[in-house]
């Protein structure tokens, strides 16, 4: 196993998901998955962790068997409506005799931006730089090699819940992984789901889940609004329930084998049965039947996303469009029906790596790539993340530490 491997750790409400890159010659090449049923996980939040744990140890050991590794140390993902985004300055003066930028002088301004009034209860999770302005000429992306006396920076800090973070933190320290950093989820994704250019004319990454749904706005290169609303493709599961009378297992199975997103798209020639609750005699409905529950879902779903959007402030519309991700978006004719209702440019974003490609990995390949991307910012070193020997019990620094210690090196 090359040690240029990173292993992400995504927590759904639906599913804990491991997946392993590796790094070879600047291409990335996703070689192992795990997933695990979320247990202890509701609407995206831990509320058991010892069962927590379990889907993340049944995860990280399903990824485990299929390359033949040890996973030690995890990229986390970290989302809700914890999070905050806030700008910030930061100045220093270029520290060298030559006055030639350094790493040092880029991490001396980024710890300058960090300065920024916080309550208690928060902490800071990320930073990240928008711009940087040498001598008063501003939209440089990467300043190090470059002449001048005065560095600043215009940067993004993401801040989260202590508690939450903590708690976080706890749970993967007791399923016996360290975490080399956490990463802001939509960020992430934005790696595997948005352009260059969608990204600077301004577009809205709207990531459906199980329980929740992550709505997240970039513009200029940069994000800068994310929310969390509570709706999922469990509320669709609850409504075929409801409407076919049976148990909720059973109705999200037959959502998963036989669910469209379109009345108009449907075919009531495909036939299925299901049990009644209260009855041993099955009844027997079409995917038509099935279309007239789920579409209506769908669509308030849908109007509900637009409706944050204008909440957002952005009423006009956004020149990239809207960016759909998530488990929710493997349905079949979900796409029609989002472009009718949202209707600027509306598209499907897929990991398109091999054993990945399906909307739900959006996120976990998302957590690899910008990982890899951190990394090189960080004199282009790799990170040791798995390897063929145990190290699960070393525990020379304590996961606190090293996440501090990630966050003050972060470019």
């Amino acid at each position: 196993m090359s040690n240029d491997s990173i292993v992400s750790l995504d927590i759904g409400t639906s599913k804990v998901r491991v997946i392993i890159g590796e790094v070879n010659n600047g291409s990335l090449n996703i070689i192992g998955v795990g997933s695990a049923d979320s247990e202890g996980i509701k609407k995206g939040a831990i509320v058991d962790i010892d069962q927590t744990v379990q889907s993340i140890r049944k995860a990280v050991d399903h990824a485990e068997r299929m390359v033949g590794i040890t996973i030690d140390e995890v990229y986390v993902g970290i989302s809700g409506n914890h999070i905050d985004l806030q700008t910030s300055h930061g100045v220093v003066a270029v520290s060298s005799e030559d006055k030639e930028i350094s790493e040092l002088d880029i991490d001396r301004v980024i710890q300058a931006a960090k300065l920024i009034n916080l309550p208690p209860e928060r902490e800071i999770i990320d930073v990240i730089p928008k711009e940087y302005i040498v001598d008063g000429l501003s939209g440089i992306k990467d300043p190090r090699g470059m002449y001048g006396v005065r560095l600043e920076v215009e940067a993004t800090i993401v801040t989260g819940s202590k508690t939450i973070i903590h708690n976080l933190m706890r749970t993967i320290e007791r399923a016996e992984l360290r975490i080399a950093g956490f990463i802001l989820m939509p960020l992430a994704a934005s790696h595997i789901a948005l352009s260059k250019d969608e990204m600077n004319l301004g577009v809205a990454l709207v990531d459906i889940g199980k329980g929740t749904t992550t709505l997240s706005i970039f513009e200029q290169g940069s994000i800068v609004k994310t929310t969390e609303l509570p709706i999922g493709g469990e509320y669709i599961t609850n409504d075929i329930s409801i409407g076919l009378r049976t148990q909720t297992d059973i109705a999200e199975q037959v959502k998963l084998k036989y669910g469209i997103a379109s009345i108009e798209e449907s075919n009531n020639e495909i036939i299925f049965k299901v049990a009644r609750i209260g009855s041993n005699v099955e009844k027997e409905f079409n995917q038509e039947d099935l279309a007239h529950i789920i579409e209506p879902r769908l669509r308030e779903m849908f109007e509900i996303i637009q409706e944050e959007v204008h909440r957002l402030e952005y009423t006009k519309e956004l020149a990239g469009g809207f960016v759909l991700t998530g488990g929710v978006m493997g349905m079949n004719g979900i796409l029609s029906l989002a472009q009718e209702v949202l209707k600027p440019s509306v598209r499907i974003a897929i990991p398109d790596y091999i054993g990945v490609k399906d909307p739900s990995y959006t996120g976990g390949v998302g957590l690899i790539k910008y990982a890899t991307k951190m990394i090189k910012a960080n004199h282009g070193l790799v990170v040791k993340t798995a390897s063929s020997k145990p190290k699960r019990k070393s525990r020379s620094v304590s996961p606190f530490e090293r996440i501090k210690n990630w966050f003050s090196e972060f470019i």
